[in-house]
């Protein structure tokens, strides 16, 4: 072999090992792989945002798969920071809806917002007609666009009133954004060879929402609730299933979450709405399904804005103002969400009124069950002089209980003349036998509005008093839980409704003492003193915490107040009189009076 051959040789084979190792270095196989897929990955993006810019869905999401062809089932999850989403192309529904910042007491995971899922009924599924049709149930192909934007897509074939056959495809496209528990619903129809229109008894399709909202559901727990609330417009109502009426969004709520949808203006659903509340086997649902108006062009865009999140007011008043949530809605656009939410009527302003303190509070003391004693402090504090006021008029009376006893022997065959003489009585000491309701009603709508407070307020689900023990406000305080049913009770041992019981029949005992009441009246006052905290035991034993927290410390400031008030009196006792014929009274050092 010639010199200059072997040089040749050589110098190839370092050449060949050089290149082989500056292409390992600086050029590895992954790498090119990883930057050839996401060079794919940049153009169908851009094919899509292309497409979606022309109007085309279905060109976004690529090919077509055709009527009666076959595509294996599978699940798709989208995540945002506040939702986790499942899907199925079969329908192209979601199966699986977990919050993830709000947790499942039982589960210890997100609360999951779609219940009681089938193979007949899922979240979101569409049927081709009115509320009556069944789902459709064909598997579509799945496209996922972006980390936060799923499409799936079928082509369908359907016989025409000449019977010739049409075709056209049907696309839904779910976008979410972080920080909103909102996403939008897209539906596209785009029709194919001889489409003439889709239109089954005046509907083109009907959407339906989960069939049952979470958490899990208890129909025998009386202290949760399953309602519709729709909105017109102006106004809020509660729609009824036989009972058309035009609305703007409709929400499918829970105690403390809700499933609202919101078709965007130009999507014409008003008038037909059914609403599922059946239960079956146990389970119930609450579930709406309503219908977009028969088409007949080509080419249909159908937008649907979905909340389902905390039934709280510091959410739902986000869309108020474009700049506090993802989807620029703001008071002009008219949604009005925030109707959604639980009011207790005419004493919603109390409530208000309430609410507004204990978060003034809670803001210097982070703790609610702190919050909820201050705030008792507070009102009976409001309500001491009108207490005191009562105090003073009954123990005014229990002097006068002799001349009292004296008129109702005297006219026993008379109680005309009987009533006549006692308010005689009353308008001459100046005692109006109406003075010791007013506390009485100032304190019921006060506890019915905290009631409603407690049972509805969004910001006690989850939040702590004491730990061990009262760990959740809107819940029970359960300490211990039995094999058995108790009656009336359940199998839970709860220590609030005890506590409640024992300061209601102490403060009972002690307003008992003092009673102006007798014979067979004190026999009845005696009876509903022992009587109705026995019954209001049963009937709030599971009772949210914070409502019980509040009863009971209400009950133990009221005994103090009783013993204040009873210490105050004694050293102003009211004295009868010796001239019975004057009706004159004295205090012990000070005026007289008549």
């Amino acid at each position: 072999m010639e010199k200059n051959t072997i040089w040749a040789i050589a110098l190839s084979t370092v050449v060949l090992v050089g290149f082989f190792a500056v292409q390992t270095i600086f050029f590895p196989v992954r790498k090119a792989q990883e930057q050839s897929q996401a060079a794919q990955q940049q153009v169908v993006q851009e094919q899509a945002a292309s497409a979606a810019d022309s109007g085309s869905a279905v060109s976004a999401l690529g090919g077509i798969v055709s009527d009666g062809e076959a595509v294996a089932e599978q699940t798709f999850t989208i995540e945002t920071d506040k939702v986790r989403a499942v899907f199925t192309n079969r329908g192209g529904d979601i199966i699986s809806y977990e919050l993830k910042e709000h947790l499942d007491r039982d589960t210890g995971r997100g609360v999951e917002m779609v219940n009681n899922v089938s193979e007949i009924n899922r979240a979101f599924a569409v049927s081709f007609g009115g509320v009556d049709s069944p789902i459709v149930n064909d598997v579509f192909f799945a496209k996922i666009i972006d980390d936060r934007t799923i499409g799936f897509y079928r082509e369908f074939t359907r016989k025409n009133a000449d019977g010739t056959e049409g075709k056209f495809t049907f696309v839904k496209t779910y976008s979410f954004k972080d920080g909103d528990y909102m996403f939008k619903l897209d539906i596209a129809i785009d029709g194919g060879e001889n489409f003439r229109g889709l239109d089954t008894n005046g509907a083109a399709y009907s959407l339906r929402t989960a069939p049952q909202i979470g958490p899990k559901y208890n129909a025998k727990d009386r202290y949760d609730i399953r309602e519709f609330i729709a909105f017109d417009g102006d106004k809020k109502f509660m729609p009824k299933a036989k009972k058309a009426r035009d609305w703007e969004w409709i929400a499918s709520a829970g105690k403390y979450f809700e499933i609202l949808v919101d078709p965007a203006d130009s999507v014409p659903v008003s008038g037909s709405l059914k609403l599922v509340s059946p239960v079956k086997n146990g389970t119930s649902d609450n579930q709406a399904i309503f219908s977009r108006d028969g088409v007949s062009s080509g080419e249909v865009r159908d937008s649907y804005f979905i909340y389902i999140g905390p039934r709280s007011e510091s959410e739902l008043k986000k869309y108020i103002s474009d700049s506090k949530n993802a989807w620029g809605i703001s008071v002009s656009d008219n949604k009005h969400y925030n109707e959604s939410l639980p009011t207790s009527g005419i004493l919603n302003w109390i409530e208000i009124v309430l609410k507004f303190i204990m978060q003034m509070i809670y803001k210097v003391i982070p703790n609610w069950g702190v919050s909820i004693i201050i705030l008792t402090l507070l009102l009976r504090l409001a309500l001491f002089p009108f207490s005191k006021k009562s105090l003073e008029g009954t123990q005014k009376m229990q002097a006068y209980q002799p001349r009292i006893k004296e008129l109702q022997e005297r006219y026993k065959d008379n109680p005309q003349k009987l009533q006549q003489e006692t308010m005689a009585l009353y308008k001459q000491i100046g005692y109006n036998p109406m003075s010791g309701c007013l506390p009485l009603l100032i304190q019921f709508v006060i506890l019915w509005s905290m009631y409603h407070l407690f049972n509805n307020y969004f910001e006690f689900r989850g939040a702590s008093f004491i730990d061990g023990w009262i760990s959740d406000l809107s819940s029970t305080d359960t300490v211990l839980t039995f094999g058995f049913d108790i009656p009336w009770l359940g199998n839970e041992l709860h220590i609030l409704p005890i506590l409640y019981l024992i300061s209601q029949l102490l403060y009972g005992v002690i307003t008992q003492n003092g009673g102006t009441a007798t014979g067979q009246n004190a026999a009845q006052m005696k009876m509903m003193m022992y009587a109705m905290p026995i019954i209001f035991f049963f009937l709030f034993y599971n009772a949210p915490s914070g409502l019980l927290l509040y009863w009971m410390v209400s009950n133990l400031f009221q005994i103090g107040q009783q013993l204040v008030i009873n210490a105050m009196m004694k050293k102003a006792p009211v004295v009868l009189s010796k001239n019975p014929k004057s009706m004159t009274v004295s205090k012990k050092g000070g005026k007289k009076s008549k």
